[in-house]
């Protein structure tokens, strides 16, 4: 990942939020971590979709130790879903980790899934299969039609927070109340 936190522009390290005009039913009620964001396109995870599958599940699947693990696994997005993502906090060093910030980190490497299921994992994780993407430009046609709304992220919402209370941290950030939203948002 080519570091682009100081990108003028860039939504590195942001929450979208799905708007209530969002067309696409797979993100309703979404909230998505971008992890990557430039000229060329952007690539996130959603945070608050769990697939209603455990972390246990996969690891067995896998033949790692950890199958009594209940830890959510969460729909990262429609893009690659039988593709793996786990985003942590920084500790040991995985094999294929791209840092997102010095306090996020993304590794796609199975690995830190072994760590995870040994105890030796990151202190804070969320397992995802799937991501979301946007090309080049499609995101930003996307927040200008008003189907996202962004706020600077918080490893609180990201690690901490539970997650069918995720979207609502998330507009509380924002400062929005969804019963103020118009359709007319963002335009003058």
């Amino acid at each position: 990942m080519i570091d682009d936190t100081t990108a003028a522009g860039s939504l590195k390290h942001h929450f979208l939020v799905a708007s209530p005009w969002l067309s696409d039913p797979r993100f309703h009620g979404g909230v998505i971590y971008i992890c990557e964001h430039s000229e060329d396109g952007a690539l996130g995870l959603m945070i608050n979709q769990p697939l209603g599958i455990h972390l246990g599940e996969i690891l067995e699947q896998l033949d790692m130790q950890g199958g009594e693990l209940d830890i959510p696994v969460y729909t990262g997005g429609p893009v690659q879903p039988e593709r793996g993502f786990v985003l942590h906090s920084p500790g040991r060093e995985w094999q294929h980790t791209a840092r997102v910030t010095d306090e996020v980190l993304l590794t796609t490497s199975r690995d830190v899934l072994e760590s995870i299921g040994q105890d030796d994992g990151p202190n804070e994780f969320l397992v995802a299969l799937g991501y979301s993407g946007w090309g080049e430009g499609q995101l930003e046609e996307e927040l200008g039609s008003n189907s996202w709304l962004t706020c600077p992220a918080t490893d609180d919402v990201l690690f901490r927070i539970p997650i069918e209370k995720r979207y609502e941290a998330v507009l509380q950030l924002i400062g929005v109340d969804l019963s103020q939203l118009s359709d007319s948002v963002g335009h003058a």
